[in-house]
């Protein structure tokens, strides 16, 4: 009998083993061509420079009108559904909140479907939703984050847990919800939770066994570069939260991230510049040592952070003699498109893309900072005004963490702004750490334009400094958007529709409605001569939730991932 049963257990775990997915166990030397490899999507930002670009051409602004949907799947899950998939071989995966997926993508069959382990309570100390925007990925070992602070290592093939460690408690306010970075043989994960008077930082993980690497801290801290930076033990409840993924240059050995806002949000009681927040830093993955940074907004009174997306190209520049400069580019919440040189930090170009902005009336080209307006002057120096003020772009930004592609052919950058004001009044913060949403603020109310478009999809030439085109929309889409070779670029609606336009001319080609608000990031992938588009539809975004938008208010929840193609 005894015999039997181990036959029997033998047989059954051969057959389960025939029936998994086939895994091809990508190298750093995939992760590093994703953005030239049309047949799979291995890193977040479609490459390691974040272009968000598919090189296939089958999909064309003639015949973009003939896309259908070849499937959709069920998530079950009625959260912000703001991930980008991966495609690894025969299977694409998805990350929410709840649970890591492998779905096979031509069929959008699911072929396993593992559980994260979420505390029931985990809601009542977040800040700014609860989702999962992606995954990393290496040898055959998938890596994410929870939204309790935790950072996993899953296996392709079946979904188990290969290890799990914590990187903070929740307790004290911190998450996470971005995608991890793979940067040579260092997994490097940043941290939410600058409402909350949390302290910043960045972690490298050991890829095999999850043990800490390095910690560097967002903060400057007594003895270090920029402590003068910080009123006196300021520094220990400052913010400066890492929570969108960083990018990554193998040539220059160096990774990019971007850190957030300041806490409390009244700059008069924090001090000065408040380094590291509102900033990019430029690191040495092996050991988190900062190379250089660059700070974008200083002191940072209106929480407009510096964790937006961080695109990485190579542009012809004035006064280069035609040698193409290695760039960084970000379109920051502040209201300007930034240009530096990621060699070493320096600042090449700040051009205003936001309709409105009253805090700043430029960017200091010789210094790099933003010249003040008598606004922010006053905000910086009082503790606690008495009158509601209003600014100009709102804490949602010009634009939010929605990132942007960049069409390398064309040398265009395309991304949804947000044309929004808010009335504020500040407070003074007595109690440092204190988990106030607005630590330090009281919320007036946000304010519309007068011509009712709070948002557009923009094409912004990052050479020439200029807006090329522009799409205006009542309401702000707080989608990824997907640029390819065939010039066609997609991104989605709050409203449910995914939609594709021309890169040209901004023209919309087609749109297709998936039953909710579209927050999710989208990916181009080949296979077998065709080219397919997917995107996760399933809106509950902090702007629908507070920001008072008509057109967005009965839009249904409910997540679930769609594919489309051209009808054969």
């Amino acid at each position: 009998m005894l015999i039997r049963i181990r036959t029997a257990a033998l047989a059954a775990g051969l057959l389960a083993a025939l029936l998994l997915p086939a895994v091809q166990a990508q190298s750093l030397a995939d992760l590093r061509n994703d953005a030239a490899t049309p047949g799979d999507v291995t890193t977040y930002g479609m490459g390691w420079s974040q272009n968000r670009h598919a090189p296939g051409k089958q999909i064309t602004p003639g015949n973009a009108k003939n896309l259908v949907p070849v499937w959709s799947l069920s998530l079950d899950n009625s959260a912000n559904a703001s991930s980008q998939p991966l495609l690894i071989g025969d299977t694409m995966y998805v990350a929410t909140h709840t649970h890591t997926l492998a779905i096979d993508p031509l069929t959008g069959r699911q072929k396993w479907k593992t559980a994260i382990d979420v505390p029931a309570d985990v809601a009542a100390y977040l800040c700014c939703g609860i989702h999962s925007r992606g995954l990393a990925a290496l040898d055959g070992v998938l890596y994410r984050t929870t939204i309790d602070a935790h950072v996993m290592a899953i296996g392709m093939a079946d979904g188990k847990t290969l290890w799990k460690s914590q990187a903070a408690n929740y307790k004290d306010g911190y998450s996470m919800t971005h995608a991890p970075l793979v940067a040579g043989d260092t997994l490097i994960t940043g941290i939410s939770g600058g409402e909350y008077g949390t302290r910043g930082f960045l972690i490298g993980w050991d890829l095999k066994t999850g043990q800490q690497k390095w910690k560097r801290y967002t903060t400057a801290a007594p003895g270090e570069p920029g402590a003068d930076t910080w009123k006196p033990g300021r520094y220990e409840t400052g913010g400066g939260p890492t929570w969108l993924t960083g990018t990554y240059d193998p040539d220059l050995g160096l990774v990019y991230w971007g850190v957030g806002n300041g806490a409390p949000w009244n700059p008069a009681t924090r001090g000065g510049d408040a380094l590291y927040i509102g900033s990019v830093l430029a690191l040495r993955p092996a050991t988190g040592e900062i190379a250089w940074h660059y700070q974008f907004s200083p002191g940072d009174p209106y929480d407009y952070d510096g964790t937006n997306e961080l695109v990485l190209a190579d542009l012809p520049l004035q006064g280069t003699q035609g040698k193409p400069t290695k760039v960084l580019m970000q379109a920051n919440r502040n209201g300007y498109f930034y240009v530096i040189d990621r060699s070493s930090g320096k600042l090449l170009s700040a051009e205003r893309f936001a309709k409105r902005v009253n805090w700043a009336s430029g960017i200091d080209m010789a210094t790099g900072r933003p010249i003040d307006t008598p606004l922010t002057t006053m905000l910086r120096q009082t503790e606690a005004p008495t009158d509601f003020v209003e600014v100009w772009p709102s804490a949602f930004g010009g634009k939010n963490w929605m990132p942007m592609s960049y069409d390398p052919g064309r040398k265009l950058a395309f991304f949804n702004t947000i044309n929004v004001g808010m009335k504020v009044k500040y407070v003074k913060q007595d109690k440092p750490g204190a988990p106030n949403w607005w630590l330090g603020l009281e919320l007036g109310g946000f304010v519309g334009p007068e011509d009712g478009n709070r948002g557009a999809l923009v094409a912004w030439d990052p050479v020439a400094n200029k807006r090329v085109w522009e799409v205006p929309s009542r309401s702000p889409n707080w989608s990824g958007v997907l640029s390819t070779g065939g010039g066609v670029v997609f991104t989605g609606s709050q409203t449910g529709a995914f939609m594709a336009f021309d890169a040209k001319s901004g023209k919309k080609l087609w749109q297709f409605q998936t039953g909710s608000g579209i927050s999710g990031l989208p990916i181009a992938w080949e296979r077998d001569g065709r080219q397919y588009v997917t995107v996760l539809s399933g809106s509950a975004t902090v702007y629908a939730a507070l920001a008072g938008d008509p057109e967005v208010t009965n839009v249904p929840a409910g997540g679930s991932v769609w594919t489309f193609a051209l009808k054969q």
